[in-house]
């Protein structure tokens, strides 16, 4: 027995191999997190939001965001657009609002005013208002303003009750509110009530309007001359001085063709500018969605761009307003 060597005792071969081999600490399979996911087609791309683009911080970004000014809340980057079914491939759709870079601030300026500073047009577009057309019922305007680009302005809406609105119609007083991007009221339009059952020549009788900007600070007022065969106009400063003058055309009705307004110096023989309403077809004819051009020289004052801005306003609810109750009984 002396010759024989003594071994390790025997082990089965499953235990060395779990003896010699190194646990493995990842899992074998991942856990079934979507077993109850049904594949489907890929949906829309949502785009980041306009105020956060790219999710970075905000501090990363130039152009001022809605959250510097806490006591407004922004308007929002999209609207929804309705299209004419067949024209397009989706009846409903969110179409991006293309807004106007927002300017540095400037000194002598009104704050929200910068924009015009910048501009010698703008686009005034009234929406197209559906529950008029069905129901002859007046509800509060509203308008986009844009540059020649394209790009929105500001926004414009009426402030009008419902009794208001329906009871006096085109002759009715209002309050016209202007926002900028952020959701900034930076201008405000009102218009008086002026009654007209007495002469049309009378001084009581003619209308007016109050241009404030910013909101409770007056810069001037829009009122209207007398005159026998046009619509004329006076555009004054907040001390209520003769600034400008306002030569419509003879005819205002004018169907088929523009409309235009002349902005005249006070002597009445330099042209400054112009407001246009344009044409637009049927749309013009039996519906207020009116469209008009404003015109300036690049290098006016901002106060008198803010004051024909506001005339152009003044004219449209005078002379292009439509009166559903009116028309129904033609």
């Amino acid at each position: 027995m002396s010759g024989v060597v003594p071994t390790a005792p025997e082990h089965p071969a499953g235990d060395m191999e779990n003896q010699h081999k190194s646990p493995d600490p990842r899992p074998a399979a991942p856990p079934d997190y979507m077993s109850h996911y049904a594949p489907g087609p890929p949906g829309p791309v949502v785009c980041p939001p306009a105020g956060n683009p790219g999710g970075l911080p905000m501090a990363y970004y130039s152009q001022p965001q809605p959250n510097a000014f806490p006591l407004y809340q922004p308007t929002g980057g999209t609207q929804i657009t309705q299209y004419q079914p067949g024209k397009y491939p989706m009846s409903h759709q969110t179409t991006p609002i293309s807004w106007m870079p927002g300017p540095t601030p400037m000194t002598n300026c009104p704050p929200g005013l910068e924009y015009l500073a910048q501009l010698d047009s703008l686009q005034v577009l009234q929406h197209l208002e559906p529950l008029e057309l069905m129901t002859h019922f007046e509800t509060n305007n509203r308008y986009d303003v844009k540059n020649n680009l394209g790009q929105m302005v500001y926004i414009v809406n009426e402030d009008t009750d419902d009794f208001t609105r329906n009871a006096y119609r085109t002759l009715r007083p209002f309050i016209l509110r202007v926002t900028d991007c952020m959701g900034r009221e930076v201008m405000t339009m009102q218009r008086p009530f002026k009654c007209t059952c007495c002469c049309f020549c009378c001084r009581t009788a003619r209308q007016e309007m109050e241009v404030q900007c910013p909101p409770g600070v007056t810069i001037g007022y829009v009122k209207e001359r007398w005159n026998l065969c046009r619509a004329v106009y006076s555009i004054q400063n907040e001390k209520k001085e003769n600034v400008m003058g306002v030569r419509g055309p003879c005819s205002t009705y004018g169907c088929g063709s523009d409309s235009v307004f002349e902005i005249k110096s006070l002597d009445g023989v330099s042209n400054i500018g112009n407001i246009i309403r344009k044409w637009n077809g049927l749309i013009s004819a039996m519906a207020d969605a009116d469209q008009f051009d404003i015109n300036f020289p690049l290098d006016l004052d901002v106060k008198m761009k803010a004051m024909i801005f506001g005339a152009c306003f003044l004219i449209d609810f005078m002379y292009f307003e439509r009166s559903p109750q009116r028309n129904s009984r033609r």
